[in-house]
């Protein structure tokens, strides 16, 4: 037997990007199910980024989301690029009249976001299993999936979220042939540790060494959190914990610094690729952060371009649904991908910039050297990086609608 139910909007995914559209949703009266195939205890666990740029800050505090950021979230003002065996800082507030940007982890905003959803009385049903959405083209799409204990249910909504990441149904669900992809795999990844460990900087450090990249950043005052760049089919199985940290202290060394040493609780291999999929929309479907749009780690744009999406298709969806007025619904996929090929450059370039290229001869790895020189040294070029850093596109947010 099938268990039958009516709502909004149906959301795909419980991650940042699906939770935070149901938040915004709900703070302008719209009603919506929230479905996601991990448990909760699986989705507050998981570990990704942590950077968030000024507008996303100010974002998260304007909807009430900010209490636990703002007393344990790092603001940081710049960050160093090192190369040549050089630490050069660029200072952001200075380059760009005053933004910054918060450590403050996903983890951490999924917990706030799962907690203030719960709280409001939302239904999120998490462990949920053959999800599907159809009717795509009508007016009153179908969301349908079996739930935790085993039941099957179909949910008729005016629209489906499809916030379900790269390996999501939503994308594939979309007509054959209607999306098109841009994608740019790397010679490369990343081999991601968190250490109970206080940082070793006060900034973070992006360094470029002969034998590779390596990225050292923090998830708050005791935890620190290191990248290095290794082969794309490198297991991990090769990096014992006391080879990682010799490792790490050599690339990012510049003399009169010592890179602090802990335990390390968690290490894992990254791929590293770019990826566009375009529309974001189809009739009544939207798309958003991952399921349509993937980055290099290097610039830090993931998470805030997620949560941008879901900004913009929120007010959307509120025109949309209370008002009847279509256009910013339908102009929902052009207004986000200006903004993700915006990211998608500067995630390219930071990360063309920094990693060594195990194909690249003399001539590329100069280049590399020049332009490293150039951002270091012209204040044109610094503030470039810096206002792609923080943010270059600002998000919007009314609490009383447009």
């Amino acid at each position: 037997m099938t268990v039958t139910a009516r709502t909004q909007v149906g959301i795909v995914g419980a991650g940042p990007a699906g939770l935070l559209l149901s938040h915004l949703l709900a703070l302008r009266g719209i009603e919506s199910v929230v479905v996601e195939n991990r448990s909760r205890a699986y989705c507050e666990a998981r570990q990704r980024a942590g950077l968030l740029e000024a507008g996303t800050v100010e974002l998260l505090r304007a909807v009430g989301l900010g209490e636990r950021m703002d007393a344990e979230g790092l603001e940081h003002g710049g960050i160093y690029l090192q190369f040549d065996g050089v630490r050069h800082h660029l200072d952001f507030r200075d380059l760009t009249g005053g933004r910054w940007v918060t450590i403050y982890a996903q983890t951490e905003i999924v917990k706030d976001l799962i907690r203030a959803r719960l709280g409001a009385g939302a239904q999120i049903e998490f462990e949920v299993s053959d999800t599907e959405v159809g009717d795509l083209d009508t007016g009153q799409p179908v969301l349908r999936y079996t739930d935790a204990a085993g039941e099957r249910h179909e949910i008729r909504c005016d629209a489906i979220a499809g916030c379900d990441g790269f390996h999501g149904i939503c994308r594939e669900s979309m007509p054959g042939g209607l999306v098109r992809v841009a994608e740019r795999g790397y010679p490369y990844a990343w081999l991601g540790i968190l250490a109970t460990v206080p940082p070793s900087t006060d900034e973070l450090i992006y360094s470029r060494h002969s034998d590779g990249f390596a990225l050292h950043t923090m998830r708050g005052t005791q935890v620190s959190r290191l990248y290095l760049q290794v082969p794309p089919d490198e297991e991990i199985e090769r990096w014992p914990d006391d080879r990682i940290w010799a490792e790490l202290s050599r690339r990012l060394a510049i003399p009169g610094w010592e890179l602090r040493q802990g335990p390390i609780t968690e290490k894992a291999i990254s791929p590293m690729r770019s990826f566009v999929a375009a529309p974001m929309r189809y009739g009544r479907l939207f798309l958003a952060g991952d399921a349509a749009h993937i980055v290099p780690p290097t610039g830090a744009k993931g998470l805030n371009l997620a949560l941008a999406d879901v900004t913009v298709l929120a007010t959307a969806l509120v025109q949309l649904l209370t008002r009847g007025q279509a256009e910013l619904a339908e102009a929902y996929s052009g207004t986000c991908l200006s903004r993700v090929w915006r990211a998608t450059h500067f995630s390219w370039w930071m990360t063309s910039m920094l990693h060594v290229d195990p194909d690249a001869d003399e001539f590329g790895a100069q280049l590399q050297l020049s332009q490293l020189r150039y951002v270091t040294s012209s204040r044109a070029a610094a503030t470039t990086l810096a206002e792609n850093y923080t943010g270059y596109f600002p998000l919007t947010w009314s609490q009383k609608g447009r």
